[in-house]
C-alpha cells in the first residue's frame, strides 16, 4: 500500500553535541531535534533526531534522521519509527535511504514494514510517501 502526504517542520532545534574524540573535517557535523506535522493520507506528527554534515552556504552535505511518528496512515491509528538519509550537492538529492523500522509499530500500525521517500517541490512543499505492508 502507498500512503502520501505533505509535511511542515514546526520546530528545528540545534543541540550541543560534541563527539569525543574531536575530529576536524571539511564540513561541520551538527545534531538537532525536529517536530514535523503531516497532512494527507498520513496525518499526525513526528519527533525527529537529525544529524548532518552540512555547509549552509553551499547547501552541500549529508543528513541522517530517525523519526518517531504518531498518528494515522490511511485511517489506521498508531505509531512507528522510520529512518531516512540523503546527500545533496546543493540542488539535488542522491544516495537516498528510507525504511520503516521493523517491530516499531503500535496500535493499528503494529506489524508495519516497508520503505518510502521524501521530495521537496520547486515551491518548497515537502512531500513524503510510505510504501508499506501490515502483517
Amino acid at each position: 500500500m502507498r500512503a502520501t502526504a505533505t509535511f511542515t517542520v514546526k520546530a528545528f532545534v540545534p543541540t550541543e553535541v560534541k563527539p569525543e574524540p574531536a575530529v576536524s573535517t571539511g564540513l561541520p557535523v551538527s545534531v538537532a531535534t525536529m517536530e514535523k506535522h503531516f497532512e494527507g493520507e498520513v496525518v499526525g506528527r513526528a519527533a525527529t533526531l537529525f544529524t548532518a554534515a552540512f555547509d549552509q552556504s553551499t547547501g552541500v552535505g549529508t543528513y541522517v534522521a530517525m523519526e518517531s511518528f504518531e498518528g494515522s496512515l490511511q485511517g489506521r491509528d498508531g505509531s512507528f519509527n522510520f529512518a531516512h538519509s540523503a546527500t545533496t550537492s546543493g540542488s539535488d538529492r542522491t544516495a537516498e535511504f528510507f525504511t520503516v523500522v521493523p517491530s516499531s509499530g503500535t496500535g493499528e500500525l503494529a506489524g508495519i514494514s516497508g520503505t518510502g521517500g521524501m521530495a521537496v517541490d520547486a515551491d518548497g512543499t515537502h512531500r513524503i510517501w510510505f510504501d508499506y505492508q501490515l502483517d
